[in-house]
């Protein structure tokens, strides 16, 4: 077991966090990057000038779209973490429960209705998919619950079906619509388009809240492992924590999907190769899937940018070719008994 792991994974969030903000259609080298930002701070030093074409690429362009992305690899991954703890199943990730289908039909039907391209216009997708993702948890949430007794299963029961109608939703808006449908299609495989500092902060309060929700559970994931009834005995309330992790979670995952697109798997590989490499303590789970999640997502990116480089295929893409053969090598490992949740 590596020692050190917060600062390893802080060194490779950090390398990652570097290499996506240099390498581009015009590579920047690292001592260029930091010259930019150190110039931007009110620091007693004297920066180098730089191009305002070069200013304008690191700062408006390529860092806040690094910045977006490791914040929705950090969300899904720690959210995935969530899920696995609270359904105690290794292949649970942050879409089990439909938050994925709502969010994404909620931004379908956002470009179907051929929004203005004014700020309205601009964050019409990402809020459309948020409410659309808001809105398919609390419905799975009040068909899973009966009284005052939230089943896991009922849960994933009620998430498929409604993740279901709203995929089947989906799929009709894009097919009677006519001129969005390659831009659902993009948007649905996942990767920002959106540009800027706006979208980073937009979804900066909620990324924090709902990671520091995350984190707060970590202990009352590790005493659900013992059971329901176990936990209820150590004096854990039970249902207020699944009521706190689902929305603790479903809120990570609303966000990232809605200013990242879908993005699959990436809260499936990262909180298990965390659990591997340093165990299943949710304390310590939790914070280091949300570095890893981050570099994860930061390196799928960068793969989508440079494999068939001018042209940028979608991050979900590269996380599906990679997550597809690491789910099927969790159900062996699953099968055999030796997974650790």
């Amino acid at each position: 077991m590596m020692k050190h792991p917060y600062l390893l994974n802080t060194m490779l969030l950090i390398t990652a966090l570097i290499l996506s903000v240099a390498i581009g259609a015009v590579n920047i080298p690292p001592g260029t990057i930091a010259r930019i930002i150190l110039d931007t701070l009110p620091l007693p030093i004297n920066a180098e000038i730089m191009s305002d074409t070069m200013e304008t690429i690191v700062l408006q362009l390529r860092l806040p779209h690094a910045i977006l992305i490791a914040m929705a690899g950090a969300a899904l991954a720690a959210s995935g973490a969530g899920y696995q703890g609270l359904f105690q199943n290794p292949l649970a990730d942050p879409y089990l429960i439909g938050v994925a289908s709502g969010a994404g039909l909620g931004a379908v039907l956002a470009m179907s209705l051929n929004w203005p391209s004014n700020l309205l216009g601009f964050f019409s997708i990402p809020v459309a998919a948020f409410v659309g993702a808001a809105l398919t948890v609390i419905i799975v949430y009040r068909l899973a619950r009966f009284g005052n007794i939230l089943s896991t299963t009922n849960l994933i029961l009620a998430g498929v079906a409604v993740g279901s109608f709203a995929s089947a939703l989906t799929s009709f808006i894009m097919l009677r619509s006519e001129g969005e449908i390659r831009r659902a299609i993009a948007w649905l495989l996942g990767g920002s388009t959106l540009s800027g500092w706006l979208p980073v902060l937009a979804a900066l309060p909620y990324i924090i809240v709902s990671l520091v929700m995350l984190i707060a559970a970590g202990y009352a994931l590790n005493v659900l492992q013992f059971g329901d009834e176990q936990a209820q005995q150590l004096g854990l309330p039970v249902e207020r924590i699944k009521i706190w992790i689902i929305i603790a979670a479903s809120l990570a995952t609303a966000t990232a999907v809605a200013f990242t697109g879908v993005i699959g798997f990436v809260g499936l590989i990262v909180p298990h190769m965390i659990r591997i490499l340093w165990g299943p303590d949710y304390r310590q789970l939790i914070p280091l899937s949300i570095l890893a999640g981050a570099t994860t997502l930061l390196i799928a990116d960068l793969l989508a940018r440079i494999i068939f480089a001018p042209q940028e295929i979608p991050i979900g893409v590269i996380t599906a070719l990679a997550g597809a053969p690491f789910f099927l090598w969790i159900l062996r490992r699953s099968q055999r008994g030796v997974v650790q949740v």
